[in-house]
């Protein structure tokens, strides 16, 4: 039975879905269940105390789902919260960071690598130190983005003000000659199209939701809990605020229609 408990996935909004759009590619006969909190969104302004204490609610309410590990798809609470989350409850948790931060020393060549994030995961320099662990010698530059969550959310992924703001943030990062760029928030992807327009196309993109299937992979390999089904994986989508705007830019990022999102009430969350 523990085999056919669903996956639980997180985030603050719908960056999430880039990561569950990846691990069900990686691992497409297993259930999914995703908790976007879109009533609290952007985490990454927040103070460090607050985002641990919102992480703890959103995994909690993912294990009352009954799922048998979590993702946690959120680069700020897996910057400050992933051992908090850890001691608390008693399932594989895996975080973004670790697995993006090695997938972009592993692929730059120059080793100039630039990480673009909110506030929280840009201050706490999580990416910067991860890195540093896999190979000292590899320059890291940090820049926070805070308009891209809302910008995603808006579902503004060709918009001229994306592109303004865009090329903004990353004109620096241009000028410092990077071969490698971590998309260190996973609202990000939804917007890689005009981020690789304005880095330019020489420039690696690294989504740490695909470095995060791979990791997800192999923790179900290494405990044995790979579902034994053989069709296709169910996904189930809760929201904490406006359910028909989350399901308009999800069917759109995901390519796929979604028959229904729940709204959980924040007095449950919290409680």
């Amino acid at each position: 039975m523990e085999k056919e408990k669903p996956i639980g996935v997180f985030d603050s909004g719908i960056g999430g879905l880039t990561v569950v759009k990846r691990v069900a590619s990686a691992l497409p006969t297993e259930n999914i269940v995703y908790f976007g909190d879109t009533a609290r969104v952007p985490y990454g302004s927040k103070s460090n105390a607050t985002v641990v204490e919102y992480g703890l609610q959103d995994a909690r309410f993912l294990i009352n789902k009954n799922v048998k590990a979590i993702v946690v798809a959120c680069n700020t609470v897996s910057s400050v919260a992933l051992d908090e989350i850890r001691k608390k409850f008693n399932v594989p948790v895996i975080g973004v960071i670790e697995p993006g931060a090695a997938l972009a020393a592993k692929e730059t060549k120059n080793g100039r690598i630039g990480v673009i994030g909110t506030r929280a995961t840009v201050n706490n320099k999580a990416y910067s130190s991860e890195i540093k662990k896999i190979n000292s010698s590899i320059e890291v530059y940090e820049r926070e983005c805070p308009l891209f969550v809302p910008l995603a959310e808006e579902g503004w992924i060709r918009h001229k003000a994306t592109y303004d703001i865009a090329e903004e943030y990353l004109k620096e990062l241009r000028e410092l000659k990077i071969d490698t760029l971590v998309l260190g928030c996973t609202h990000y992807p939804i917007l890689s199209g005009v981020i690789q327009e304005v880095i330019g196309k020489n420039v690696k993109l690294i989504d740490s939701g695909v470095a995060s299937a791979e990791v997800i992979k192999k923790e179900l390999d290494r405990v044995d809990l790979h579902t034994n089904k053989y069709s296709s994986g169910n996904q189930e989508f809760y929201v904490s605020d406006l359910p028909t705007k989350f399901k308009e830019v999800a069917e759109l990022f995901l390519g796929q229609e979604i028959k229904l999102v729940q709204k959980v009430d924040l007095e449950t969350l919290t409680s």
